[in-house]
Formats: C-alpha cells, structure tokens, sequence
C-alpha cells in the first residue's frame, strides 16, 4: 500500500494532518508521495481532488482504494490503515 497525500503550504488543516500523518508513518511503515496543490498542480488534476484539502489517496497495486479528504484524529487514520492492511 501507498499513499499520495496532497497538501498546500497556505492550507492550515494541512498543517495539522502533516503532524497527525507522521505520528501514524512512526507506526507503520509506508510508502508516501507527497503532491503539493499548486507546486504539482498537472499531476494533482490527474487525481480528480477538489478545493477541501488535504486529501490523503491509499494507493493499492496502483488502484484508488481510499480517499481521506479533510481534517481526521490521529485514531481515525491509524484505523483507517489499519483496516486496509487487513483486507
């Protein structure tokens, strides 16, 4: 599993699920690409994400197999990955 997180400097609650996304990578191990909304901007279009940031892609075999989009506890991602890992 992989995980496209799509973010932008002048987004707040980025900010915040910056913080809250690396506690979760400190327990469990994988693999991010970071995209930033303006800086990236062609290849974000190629995700369909609308202006509610950040959105979080979990990436299977190169098939979407979840969006997170806005604001979420560290304990609502943390099962969120967890419950995909255990599918």
């Amino acid at each position: 599993m992989k995980v496209i997180k799509i973010t932008a400097v002048w987004c707040g609650t980025c900010l915040i699920m910056n913080k809250t996304w690396n506690k979760v990578l400190k327990e469990k191990n994988i693999e991010t690409i970071s995209l930033d909304y303006d800086m990236d901007e062609e290849e974000v279009q190629g995700y369909q994400v609308g202006k509610k940031l950040p959105v979080f892609i979990f990436m299977n075999n190169n098939q979407e197999i979840k969006r997170v989009v806005g604001e979420h506890s560290y304990e609502d991602m943390l099962k969120i990955v967890s419950d995909l890992e255990n599918e």
